[in-house]
């Protein structure tokens, strides 16, 4: 008889099969607080469909496909034609159809629209985070274009449509597009103002004319891409269309592809213009301002990007503790593990709480909100998406040698936890922002120590927190080379306060304790023993 050499037993199942949502405790208490009870129905509904489509197998399999097969540069056709064109595995098509159809750049067009497209963004990113890039750079696109009132009139309608049209023709046939965008340059990089690429007046009609180089343009596929340029007044904001309105290309021509540490699915190219087409957006000389709305808004989904990252490590590990045996028990109900898990879920539950309240901010739209906005953002995405990198690594570890394995999905984790820290700005440039806002508009101050302060008395920690928070905030003289410890603490007391009032006393215990009140080490896993923590390890896991 041949002998049974590989009976496999003690692996945990695959998680898969389940609603990513509706596991998700803190999303789904952030979600409710934040909508109106009247929208609650509808947006549990569309929120748990999506929940179910990115817990299924065929979904992450679409993932998968999409990382394993990148997308490949086709600079000429078969007979020496330049087409400039990027090909994409059929996977990607897919995900993209559905965050586009699930209403991810949709925001902009019914109440409530930012705190569900949140909702939906961060679950979403647990499937694949590179398509997540078009659907950010076309949500946040809106804004910058309501400078010009006649170019909003013109495109929002397919910017926020939930229709996926990948072909390429112009876009006033139809029924849906997608934006990039394109600021950054190789002898500058964040400082855009270092830009030499030029803009040439072509007539009274707010047309030009583009000669110059992008360092990095994503989904370089889209139909339109918001840019700056120095015009005769000084740097601007235009409007590149991928296809002119004749149906003829526009000069978009694509050098090379980004060789990526993660975000492999999706495309970074460098780009070329060479009499490229444009129309200004706002007016010359205040191109910065007036794509700064847009800039804002994707470095709210950097922190939404990372919020979900975060979750779905911090799940994959509980899932795995959960069902894998060692030293005689479940792995999750060893006190050291526990620790670990409880320890990683607070940065999740953290993190997701802070970005919902960003995005319900964004659909108040009140001044004492948009105040709030100015100094949060920059500092929920200097913090939120620093910690991502260490909860990927540690999640990863939870799973020992199988984390290390491509097949558990792990590493794409890991390489992609730094990318949102990086984009956008990265964290030298958003603790430079806080500075000049804290100089600059009290208002934004006063706003964000008012929303800290609705906690005040309820954990000594947190009080502490505030107290040496104000302190260093009471002399900004050479302030920057101590900008990050500003930002970070900024970051934790808003953190702390929204746990404080909204999470289960022992979320919010734990938080204070490792957090705010110094009573936890510097890696994870060193929570006071005397807490709750497998309360907090229930609350993170997946599936019952």
């Amino acid at each position: 008889m041949a002998r049974r050499t590989h009976t496999v037993t003690n692996q945990a199942p695959p998680l898969s099969g389940y609603d990513v949502y509706a596991a998700d405790r803190a999303l789904v208490a952030a979600v409710e607080r934040h909508l109106a009870p009247e929208l609650l129905d509808e947006a549990r509904s569309e929120l748990s469909g999506l929940g179910r489509t990115s817990g299924s197998a065929q979904v992450q399999e679409w993932g998968v496909l999409a990382n394993e097969h990148p997308p490949r540069l086709r600079t000429h056709d078969r007979y020496g034609n330049r087409i400039d064109e990027v090909e994409f595995h059929p996977a990607w098509h897919r995900l993209l159809g559905k965050g586009v159809s699930a209403g991810l750049t949709a925001a902009w067009t019914r109440s409530g629209g930012h705190v569900r497209r949140a909702a939906a963004f961060l679950v979403w990113t647990q499937v694949e985070a590179g398509n997540g890039c078009p659907l950010s750079m076309t949500h946040a696109a809106v804004p910058a274009l309501r400078a010009d009132p006649a170019l909003a009139a013109e495109w929002e309608p397919r910017l926020t449509s939930t229709v996926y049209d990948r072909e390429l023709r112009p876009a006033a046939r139809k029924a849906g597009v997608l934006f990039g965008m394109g600021m950054t340059e190789k002898q500058g990089g964040s400082d855009v103002r270092a830009n030499t690429t030029v803009a040439a007046p072509l007539a009274e009609d707010g047309t030009y004319e583009l000669t110059g180089h992008k360092w990095f343009c994503s989904a370089p596929m889209s139909d339109g891409f918001l840019v700056l340029a120095q015009a005769p007044e000084g740097l601007t904001c235009f409007l590149v269309p991928r296809v002119l309105p004749d149906g003829s290309r526009n000069v978009f021509l694509l050098q090379r592809l980004k060789d990526k540490l993660g975000n492999r699915s999706n495309a970074s190219a460098e780009v070329e213009f060479d009499g490229t087409w444009a129309r200004r957006v706002g007016e010359e000389g205040r191109g910065v301002r007036t794509i700064i709305e847009m800039v804002a808004a994707t470095r709210l989904d950097c922190v939404l990007g990372s919020a979900g990252l975060m979750r779905q490590a911090v799940a994959q590990a509980v899932h795995h503790c959960a069902h894998r045996e060692a030293f005689g028990g479940k792995l999750a109900d060893r006190p050291l593990m526990r620790n670990v898990l409880a320890d990683l879920a607070l940065e999740s539950e953290a993190a997701t709480t802070l970005a919902l309240r960003l995005a319900a901010a964004w659909d108040d739209g009140g001044e004492q909100e948009r105040a709030f906005l100015r100094l949060a953002v920059p500092a929920a995405k200097y913090w939120v998406t620093k910690r991502c990198p260490a909860v990927a690594v540690e999640a990863a570890e939870c799973l020992g040698g199988n984390g290390y394995v491509e097949e558990s999905g792990l590493p794409r984790l890991v390489r992609e936890s730094p990318l949102n820290s990086i984009w956008e700005g990265a964290g030298n440039i958003q603790a430079l922002d806080v500075l000049r806002v804290l100089r600059r508009e009290p208002a934004a101050l006063n706003a964000t120590l008012t929303e800290v302060g609705l906690a005040r008395g309820a954990d000594h920690r947190l009080d502490t927190a505030i107290k040496g928070l104000l302190t260093e905030l009471a002399d900004l003289e050479g302030v920057e080379a101590r900008a990050r410890r500003v930002v970070e603490r900024l970051a934790l007391v808003l953190q702390g306060s929204l746990l404080v009032r909204f999470a289960p006393p022992e979320v919010a215990d734990a938080f204070c304790a490792a957090r705010l009140g110094g009573d936890g080490g510097a890696s994870f896993g060193t929570l006071p023993h005397t807490l709750d923590l497998g309360a907090i390890v229930t609350r993170a896991r997946p599936i019952d």
